[in-house]
């Protein structure tokens, strides 16, 4: 696979287009290549929509996060 290629795929990951698991089919193996891959093209993974019985959850773990960083913060 080429390098245009790749990004292609990479795009339409980002864009939600795609999953994954399509990233492993067609012969991404490792998830640290898909962020880096994205980090280039100067763009961010695909969030799962806010909907369905883990939302709160998330949120939960969401807030966690941001008060750890915040704590962080020198």
């Amino acid at each position: 696979m080429t390098d245009d290629d790749q990004d292609k795929l990479l795009r339409r990951y980002a864009a939600g287009e795609i999953t994954w698991w399509s990233l492993r089919e067609r012969g991404f193996d490792n998830y640290l290549d898909v962020l880096a891959g994205l980090g280039n093209l100067g763009l961010r993974p695909p969030m799962a929509p806010m909907t369905g019985p883990n939302v709160a959850a998330r949120e939960r773990g969401r807030s966690l996060l941001r008060q750890a960083l915040e704590q962080a913060k020198p």
